[in-house]
């Protein structure tokens, strides 16, 4: 738990860092994609935070990273100029993103969580 709560805090300061620079050094199509990106980036990062002690929680955090990993990062290598072969990845990373979702959910039904 310990390398998802590292990952999990990089992953939002990388986040922020690539947000502000969609806004302030990129133009265009590029803008977009970082503005894309660190979206998705930051809600995964503060996801993994927050349930990485519920059930399947570990398994749903290393999914939100991966998932961040290939899906923002594909988007930012794109902004920066990467083949465009690459836009094949972020679908990999949203379905990697979609299944730590639907591991939290697994987890939610069968140990519901205190009411």
């Amino acid at each position: 738990m310990k390398a998802l709560a590292i990952l999990a805090g990089l992953s939002g300061a990388l986040a922020v860092i690539a947000g502000a620079y969609g806004v302030h050094g990129a133009t265009g199509q590029a803008a977009q994609l970082f503005g894309t990106g660190s979206h998705y980036q930051l809600v995964h990062a503060v996801a993994v935070m927050a349930v990485m002690h519920r059930p399947l929680g570990r398994l749903a955090g290393w999914c939100f990273v991966a998932g961040t990993a290939l899906f923002a990062g594909s988007l930012y290598a794109l902004a920066l100029g990467a083949p465009h072969i690459l836009g094949i990845v972020p679908p990999l990373g949203g379905a990697a993103m979609i299944a730590g979702w639907l591991a939290l959910a697994v987890g939610a039904f069968r140990n519901p969580p205190c009411a």
